[in-house]
């Protein structure tokens, strides 16, 4: 796939909303991970949103900014040859950000299909319709399934466990 390649202005303003992670030997190609935390799963769609859970993957910001060092190095380098040798770790990291960019934003958009389903009256082919036709912020697509659709009276998600024995009703 191909990408568009971002100024080092926008990559860099990107990136530093985003924590730098110390060297991990097991996933050495990840400089930066996101400063929020994904909120729980039973957590509400909404607060699932404002927390950026659903944001664009940070994983394309960093291959971004790979790709930017790749591009400064050829201009040092004026030499094919060396630049392939030099540049190994570079393309390597850029392959794997962009494979780890691709598999997180796939998750992401099934997740954002079934959170919506599960909240909203909605069906699968109404989730998909009203993403085509829409156009505007996930939080604005939030109110308006809200509105169009409605919420369930009850969540689905039920707490685990078993009920105490002694309730009082």
């Amino acid at each position: 796939m191909i990408y568009k390649t971002h100024s080092k202005e926008v990559v860099l303003e990107k990136l530093s909303n985003l924590q730098p992670l110390n060297y991990n030997q097991f996933r050495w190609w990840r400089r930066w991970d996101s400063k929020n935390k994904p909120l729980h799963k039973l957590k509400p769609l909404l607060d699932k949103i404002r927390n950026g859970d659903f944001d664009y993957s940070h994983y394309y910001w960093q291959a971004q900014f790979c790709e930017i060092e790749l591009n400064e190095k050829y201009l040092q380098l004026n030499d094919d040859g060396r630049w392939m040798e030099e540049t190994q770790v570079d393309r390597a990291r850029r392959k794997r950000l962009y494979e780890d960019f691709e598999k997180d934003e796939a998750e992401k958009l099934k997740q954002i299909q079934k959170e919506f389903i599960l909240t909203f009256r909605m069906s699968k082919e109404d989730y998909e319709q009203e993403v085509i036709e829409f156009d505007g912020s996930l939080e604005d697509f939030y109110f308006h399934c809200k509105q169009k659709f409605g919420e369930y009276a009850i969540p689905l998600r039920s707490k685990r466990g078993r009920k105490p024995k002694h309730t009082i009703n």
